[in-house]
């Protein structure tokens, strides 16, 4: 039986071990690092989810607000996982986190060669933005991003 709960910082070792196991998928240097992570859930103490079978975790969402918007991070689920309703059950999770708290709208960023991604936002009902461009800038060049293979 899967449990969904709020993440923890101790959850930190087997939520990068899901971020590492996963092909394509990318963390950053100092924002996806224990202490990178440490800030975020300080930040947003309630509205991150990890998903359990057993003691094992399976899958996991960083998420957050600035008092106003919320988004959602590094939303995986472990391969063999897949196709459960485990990645709902985290996104409804987290949607009930934010409304909780008064937050209206909430986005996230998915790669565009992300197909099995894309079709999970799609198929839950998330709509894509076509009217916008997505910009950012690096404030710290030592936040490398890197891609498991």
């Amino acid at each position: 039986m899967i449990q969904i709960r709020t993440m923890t910082l101790e959850d930190y070792p087997g939520v990068k071990a899901l971020w590492m196991s996963i092909k394509g998928f990318a963390i950053r240097s100092v924002d996806d690092s224990y202490e990178g992570v440490e800030v975020f859930l300080k930040r947003n103490p309630t509205t991150s989810v990890v998903a359990l079978d057993g003691d094992e975790i399976v899958g996991a969402i960083l998420c957050g607000h600035d008092g106003r918007r919320g988004c959602l991070y590094h939303v995986c689920v472990r391969e063999d996982h897949r196709m459960r309703g485990i990645g709902k059950s985290m996104v409804v999770f987290c949607m009930q986190a934010l409304k909780e708290e008064k937050i209206n709208k909430v986005s996230l960023i998915a790669f565009t060669k992300n197909d099995v991604g894309n079709k999970f936002w799609r198929q839950i009902g998330w709509t894509k933005r076509e009217d916008l461009n997505y910009y950012d800038f690096t404030l710290n060049e030592a936040n490398i991003i890197a891609y498991n293979n």
